[in-house]
């Protein structure tokens, strides 16, 4: 059974380095684009919609650039999930420990500690804020969606994390455990 690509396969984006500079739906700035249709799914929902799925798969077939924002973006989800499981916090914990993980230190393609280098090309001089601050607003707007995702009422009890989600702190997509780069 072959792994879930993003359906931003094809369209007219703006490249930095290996990665497409997708519209998404955020209230952080950054240099993407607003999506105008507060209906349409983007990049992210794509990404916490397709982790379950995807997140048995230790090889991913890169078939466009979004699918390199796509595996970024479940690498980052893994991350959060074991960073909740670790402490099964409440909804409020949840959002000021992943909030505070979103903008930490992490690194980007060309640092020696970024595990994906094979899969990224290093963004040139000039690009490497605008990359940065691209990656940092998706980890902040992955980290809000998320935290509402696992923290649903409908498939909760009380406080606590869905089990649902947590199952999947253990799994690690295409053997790695993080895509911050930093041990935690």
């Amino acid at each position: 059974m072959p792994a879930f690509h993003s359906s931003y396969i094809e369209g007219n984006y703006s490249l930095i380095a290996s990665i497409p500079i997708l519209p998404i739906r955020s209230k952080f700035r950054g240099p993407a684009m607003a999506l105008m249709d507060v209906a349409a799914e983007d990049i992210i929902d794509e990404a916490i919609a397709l982790f379950r799925a995807n997140c048995f798969f230790r090889n991913f077939e890169i078939k466009g650039p979004a699918d390199r924002v796509l595996v970024y973006l479940i690498l980052y989800i893994s991350e959060c999930i074991t960073k909740l499981s670790q402490k099964s916090p409440t909804q409020v914990e949840a959002t000021k420990l992943l909030q505070t993980h979103a903008v930490s230190s992490f690194a980007i393609p060309g640092d020696p500690s970024f595990p994906l280098g094979a899969l990224y090309e290093k963004p040139t001089s000039r690009d490497i804020e605008t990359y940065r601050q691209y990656l940092q607003q998706l980890r902040q707007e992955t980290s809000t969606r998320l935290i509402a995702k696992i923290y649903d009422p409908a498939i909760t009890q009380g406080d606590k994390p869905s089990k649902w989600w947590m199952c999947f702190a253990k799994r690690k997509f295409m053997n790695l455990s993080n895509v911050s780069g930093l041990a935690f």
